[in-house]
C-alpha cells in the first residue's frame, strides 16, 4: 500500500471583550464575553482550517478568507471549515483525523464537545476528531480570561 500521508499544524488566538456568547467548534456557547474578531472568531475552527491547509501545502486561512474583505465580516467559521474541506477535496486529499486543544479559562466546554465533534465530523468526513481543553494556570492573557487560543494537528491522505 503506497499511502501518501501529510501532517498539518494550526493555531489561533483571539481576545475576549464584553458580549453575550462565543462560538467554539461551530457551536454557540452562552458567555459574558465575545471574541474580538472580524469573523465569529471561532479559534477552534480557525486552528483546524490552518492545520488542514498546511497539511495540503496550501496557503493559510488569511489568504483564503482575508479579514480585509467585507464578505467575511461576522461570517460563521463553519462556512470557512466547509470551504477549507472543499479546497482539500479539490486538491485530492481526504481527512484522516483532527486533534485539537483549547487553552481556555472560561467557559467550561465539556457540555458542548459532543456537539462540536458531531458538527466537525460531518463537515470533515471523519469520526476521528478530538477536542480537549486546558487552562493556562493563571498565566498570561489566557490564564487571566482575557483571551482564548486553540491548537490543531491533523492527518490527511492523498487520494
Amino acid at each position: 500500500m503506497n499511502s501518501e500521508l501529510h501532517v498539518g499544524f494550526g493555531y489561533d488566538i483571539h481576545r475576549l471583550i464584553k458580549g453575550k456568547s462565543i462560538y467554539l467548534g461551530g457551536i454557540r456557547i452562552p458567555f459574558s464575553k465575545k471574541f474580538l474578531a472580524h469573523s465569529d472568531g471561532d479559534v477552534l475552527l480557525h486552528a483546524v482550517c490552518d492545520s488542514l491547509l498546511g497539511a495540503a501545502t496550501l496557503k493559510d486561512i488569511g489568504h483564503y478568507f482575508p479579514n480585509t474583505e467585507k464578505k467575511y465580516k461576522n461570517i460563521s467559521s463553519v462556512i470557512l471549515l466547509k470551504e477549507t474541506c472543499g479546497l482539500l477535496k479539490k486538491a485530492g486529499y481526504k481527512i484522516i483525523n483532527i486533534d485539537t486543544m483549547l487553552v481556555i479559562k472560561q467557559p467550561r466546554i465539556s457540555p458542548y464537545t459532543a456537539k462540536m465533534k458531531k458538527l466537525m465530523s460531518k463537515i470533515a468526513g471523519t469520526k476521528h476528531i478530538s477536542i480537549k481543553a486546558t487552562t493556562n494556570e493563571g498565566v498570561g492573557e489566557i490564564g487571566k480570561g482575557k483571551a482564548i487560543c486553540a491548537y490543531s494537528v491533523c492527518l490527511i491522505e492523498k487520494c
